[in-house]
């Protein structure tokens, strides 16, 4: 169980400590944080690991604890033995509530990755297309997906194995991340000393090394692990006598939870009293962040010296051997970050240019979003003057409506005027066609012309003449049909 234990203890302090310095806005200067006593003698806290299946891990080694048979398996097993699943066997022994709790942790985490990739399909608006779970599950190596119901050998090695790589990832990343905050402190300074006349520059550059200097200016580092730091521990947080110091005591003393390890956070609770000598939150030149980065410096490398199996605790057996060695009792000077730059001058130059790229994508971006966003108001504009115009066209048909329309007048026969009973839709008949009056019958034109000399007529009745050809006959005449024969004309009877 130690590796299992070890590996969360990792996680946890590397996840607290990273999670500290992001909340710390990087424009902030750091070296005039305040933060409280308790924390700067003890590590930082966090009840996160930074993994995102930290809650199964938890609860999974938590239970797995809690069975005595495995307890003892994992304490006596090799810790390559672990990362091999050569303890496949002894998941089989453990009892069955235990079992029964880890197969309802495992539905629930399933449970859980699923409802993650449904609300990130939601969100990028893939609501109509049908989830495939175990092929987006696949991403998730730390559980088999294939089989969502029960916990297994597999799942533990699975488990065991995904924690390891990421933790050893995590720890990268922090030391990446440590890099990236000392390069943009140093960007912004030099961005600074730009706004600044010449003496004004003078002043700050005298300033900026003045601080260096007194950082610096600090009592002697004890070697992180070494005789001199732990007795010194001994005597100023235990209150003991030097002389009579001694290994095993000392190392019960602060095994705090008594499990018979030192995991990462009671090693690193020892290099408190060090950490004090380089680093006061009252002291301008003093930057906290740098010092929590000192202290995992320091735990990291007597986990490199100490730990020889790699299970990321301090047995007692690896801390007795460890006294015994030269670098125990002779050891080297330690080399503070103040004598370690984090970066280089060619990754500065790297980084500066990297910011100006990003700069000027997000410039290029802004100008998109503005243009974006003056079309848009062009076009509510338009829309706002399409909206005024149908406003007033349904106005006007509105008050169109509410108008009284007058009745057409009478018509007036006058003339050859037709009659109201003829209708509007009725045409006038021409002449030719009317009826004629009772009695009276058409003569042909040709007797027409016989009837009456054309030297005896009224020359000015010449022209009323040829319009009466088609006129009505009078009452009592009636048209010959046009097939009678015609009748030669008497002209002795002509009146």
């Amino acid at each position: 169980m130690s590796y299992l234990k070890g590996l969360l203890t990792s996680c946890l302090v590397l996840a607290s400590v990273m999670s500290w310095a992001k909340a710390v806005p990087i424009s902030m200067d750091k070296t005039k944080v305040k933060l409280p006593e308790e924390t700067v003698k003890e590590p930082p806290q966090s009840v996160d690991t930074g993994l995102h299946y930290d809650r199964y891990l938890r609860e999974v080694i938590d239970f797995l604890e809690k069975d005595q048979h495995f307890r003892e398996k994992l304490h006596n097993t090799d810790m390559e033995d672990i990362k091999q699943g050569k303890l496949a066997k002894e998941l089989d022994f453990v009892s069955h509530h235990v079992r029964t709790k880890l197969d309802e942790l495992k539905r629930q985490e399933v449970s859980r990755l699923r409802t993650l990739i449904k609300a990130k399909q939601d969100i990028e608006g893939g609501n109509d297309i049908a989830v495939d779970h175990q092929a987006l599950l696949k991403q998730f190596e730390y559980l088999n997906h294939m089989n969502p119901h029960t916990f297994e050998v597999e799942d533990l090695d699975r488990l065991i194995k995904s924690a390891t790589k990421d933790l050893e990832n995590y720890d990268k990343e922090r030391h990446e991340e440590f890099k990236r905050y000392e390069m943009m402190k140093e960007h912004e300074r030099r961005e600074h000393l730009k706004t600044l006349d010449e003496e004004g520059r003078r002043k700050e550059e005298e300033h900026y090394e003045e601080m260096k200097k007194k950082h610096a200016d600090h009592p002697k580092v004890n070697h992180p692990g070494s005789k001199d730091q732990l007795k010194e521990v001994w005597e100023e947080a235990d209150g003991l006598d030097p002389e009579d110091f001694d290994p095993k005591t000392f190392f019960n003393l602060h095994d705090t939870n008594g499990d018979g390890f030192f995991d990462e956070q009671e090693l690193e609770a020892l290099f408190t009293k060090e950490l004090e000598k380089i680093y006061d939150p009252t002291n301008e030149e003093d930057d906290m962040v740098e010092m929590e980065e000192e202290r995992l410096r320091m735990r990291e490398h007597v986990m490199n010296e100490v730990d020889t199996n790699k299970d990321r605790l301090v047995s007692l057996d690896e801390f007795l051997v460890a006294t015994k060695k030269k670098e125990f009792l002779e050891p080297d000077s330690w080399e503070t970050l103040e004598q370690n730059q984090a970066y280089t001058e060619e990754e500065m130059r790297e980084f500066e240019e990297q910011l100006v790229r990003q700069e000027e994508d997000l410039n290029l971006k802004a100008a998109d979003l503005q243009k974006q966003r003056e079309d848009l108001e062009r076009q509510q504009e338009q829309l706002n003057a399409q909206k005024i115009e149908l406003q007033q066209a349904v106005e006007h048909m509105e008050r169109l409506k509410t108008q009284k329309v007058p009745d057409p007048p009478e018509m007036h026969l006058e003339g050859n005027a037709l009659p109201e009973s003829l209708g509007h839709d009725q045409h006038p008949v021409p002449p030719e066609h009317q009826p004629l009056p009772p009695g009276h019958q058409d003569i042909p034109p040709e007797q027409q012309q016989h009837d009456v000399p054309q030297h005896q007529q009224d020359p000015g009745q010449e022209h009323q003449n040829i319009h009466q050809e088609n006129q009505p006959l009078p009452p009592g005449h009636n048209s010959a049909p046009h097939d009678s024969p015609q009748m030669p004309l008497d002209h002795n009877n002509v009146p």
